[in-house]
């Protein structure tokens, strides 16, 4: 496992397009995040650079790239990413030189590229990739034990918990990307002391701060990854809110786990932050204690251990209706960090092909809640609140113990290290309406 940084890496890099300025945007030159946007009812693949986003096939025609990148240019012919995913990391990394050389200061193609370029602020940003198959993982020991605590006080963990990365197989359907409205489930719940279950509307909507990858290189049915290999089929990072209704979720889970209380909605943050930019964030593995059990082999590698993790720091903001009705911005609720989940993506990708199971490019997998150790660090309301008992007091003297009609909940992740520029992902957001 290796953590190749390079020269598109380099902090001193500018760019000639406006508002891309390391520092002030999400997307300095040295990010270059792809996604998928609606233009004159096509789908195109497009690549962020500051406030703007430049058109990879217009690029392509324009004879702007060459060699691999022409071919990685070529796939994202679709309008969709899941054709760059499928190819080698090498091309990926091809037609990512080739960007980052079009974008920056000095370029002497920067007359042509100007042409292929358009404003974010005007685009419809779409889900990047066909989604096949959607897997939500569970890797917070923090989550895991909040959350177990809950309903387990003596032995809050399960048995299984620090010897595998747990996760469940979730709806790819509903997966959409940010700013799609959040309309309330119904479903059948059974309130506390009630001996009958009821159907309505969900009283107890919560979110669930998570970080995200897609597969890249898919694996054959019956050909394990392993783990020394499972970076080369990861292409990229995104923000994940994975909706939840507790309620709904508390009554139909056992004993075949989450359905209709996550299914009606998953979030993504429209831009994929390629593995190849989160070079200079990757870092050790998070310690997994003197109590720890042995790794089985297969989830323990040397690379892993010491560049598997990826440090993001995330947050999480709520704005109510009275906040917006007042002109009050979004209050943060929540703030955690990546670097310590207890399970690293790359265990996660290759925990999953174990038994031969086979990912598909395009496939999104998800870490489940990211939470720390501190109450301020939860990635839930269910844990913020210790479900609804302790009602999250917001600073215009309201309160939350889940989510009400008209709030709107906003993921954001960004990526610091000292002697590197600081990139991130975009907001993730979705608005709470009633049920219909």
């Amino acid at each position: 496992m290796t953590t190749l940084i390079n020269e598109t890496h380099q902090p001193d890099l500018t760019s000639w397009v406006p508002g891309s300025e390391e520092g002030l945007t999400d997307f300095p030159i040295q990010n270059l995040p792809f996604g998928v946007v609606l233009r004159n009812g096509q789908r195109r693949v497009v690549v962020a650079i500051g406030d703007s986003m430049l058109d990879v096939c217009a690029a392509n025609d324009a004879g702007l790239f060459g060699g691999q990148a022409a071919v990685a240019a070529r796939s994202c012919d679709s309008g969709s990413l899941n054709g760059l995913m499928a190819l080698t990391p090498s091309h990926g990394s091809a037609l990512r030189l080739q960007l980052s050389r079009l974008l920056r200061s000095g370029s002497a193609q920067m007359s042509q590229a100007k042409t292929c370029l358009m404003p974010i602020k005007d685009a419809q940003l779409q889900v990047p990739a066909q989604i096949g198959n959607f897997t939500d993982f569970f890797t917070s020991i923090h989550h895991a034990t909040n959350a177990g605590r809950m309903m387990r006080p003596d032995e809050p963990l399960m048995p299984n918990f620090k010897h595998l990365p747990v996760a469940y197989h979730g709806r790819a359907s509903s997966i959409s990307a940010s700013g799609t409205q959040v309309v309330r489930p119904k479903g059948q719940s059974r309130p506390k002391d009630a001996t009958l279950p009821i159907f309505g509307a969900s009283k107890r909507l919560d979110f669930e701060l998570e970080v995200g990858f897609y597969v890249g290189v898919g694996n054959a049915i019956g050909e394990p990854v392993a783990l020394d290999q499972a970076e080369g089929h990861v292409f990229g990072l995104c923000l994940v809110n994975d909706w939840s209704a507790r309620d709904i979720q508390g009554w139909e889970y056992q004993p075949l786990g989450p359905f209709q209380g996550k299914s009606f909605l998953t979030s993504v943050s429209p831009w994929v932050v390629t593995l190849e930019a989160m070079a200079p964030y990757r870092v050790a593995a998070s310690p997994r204690g003197d109590d720890a059990p042995p790794l089985l082999a297969y989830l323990d590698d040397a690379g892993d251990r010491r560049i598997g993790g990826v440090d993001i720091a995330l947050e999480v903001l709520l704005q109510t209706q009275a906040m917006r009705t007042a002109g009050k911005p979004a209050e943060r609720i929540s703030a955690s960090g990546f670097a310590d989940q207890y399970w690293t993506i790359f265990q996660m990708l290759t925990h999953h092909t174990s038994n031969g199971c086979n990912l598909l490019p395009g496939d999104l997998v998800a870490s489940g809640t990211v939470s720390g150790p501190e109450q301020y660090q939860a990635g839930c309301l269910l844990e913020m609140t210790q479900a609804g008992a302790r009602p999250l007091q917001l600073s215009d003297g309201s309160q939350r113990s889940f989510l009400e009609d008209g709030d709107e909940v906003t993921l954001r992740g960004r990526c610091m290290r000292s002697k590197y520029a600081s990139i991130g992902f975009g907001e993730c957001r979705g608005l709470v309406v009633p049920a219909s």
